[in-house]
């Protein structure tokens, strides 16, 4: 079911280290907020934030998809307010971006000062929600993606590389 990885381990950490580079340039001088999606986004915003070379805070929020799946409900919420704080929230994938749109409304809300997407995935072939993504990892085709924290049914998560996978979730 799992073959070879779309982006093995080294290509995942070369653009995790582009993108930090990116970042700590882009802030140079401040302390964004780094906001990770939980759960799949963990693993990409652990290797992130240690290839930023510039200081900055984490803190995590959840979402969970209800019903059809139209659905969005805040189930974890940030520990400290983002008045004037510069926000960088970290996705593992954006697909229809609709899931995203509500989480930035909800952020944006509150006031930070800036608020940019990072996300390891982005499948910009199935958006329906318009959403402006300021660092992104890689570009997916129309398939399903494991490993390096994506997860299907509990497992394989713990993969060190990105793998399509031959199911697609119900």
């Amino acid at each position: 079911m799992i073959g070879e990885p779309l982006f093995d381990s080294k290509a995942i950490a070369d653009r995790v280290t582009a993108i930090g580079e990116a970042i700590s340039r882009d802030y140079a001088g401040k302390t964004p907020l780094v906001v990770g999606l939980l759960s799949a986004a963990a693993t990409f915003l652990a290797d992130l934030i240690r290839a930023v070379s510039i200081p900055c805070h984490v803190d995590f929020i959840a979402v969970n998809r209800y019903g059809d799946g139209e659905g969005i409900a805040l189930e974890k919420d940030l520990a400290v307010p983002l008045d004037g704080r510069h926000v960088i929230l970290v996705d593992d994938t954006v697909d229809t971006g609709l899931t995203l749109q509500y989480v930035v409304k909800r952020l944006r809300e509150r006031g930070p000062a800036s608020l940019a997407v990072c996300t390891l995935l982005d499948r910009p072939h199935r958006r329906i929600a318009d959403i402006e993504i300021k660092y992104r990892a890689f570009e997916v085709p129309d398939v399903f993606v494991v490993g390096y924290g994506l997860d299907y049914l509990g497992r394989y998560r713990e993969l060190p590389a990105l793998y399509a996978h031959g199911v697609w979730p119900a």
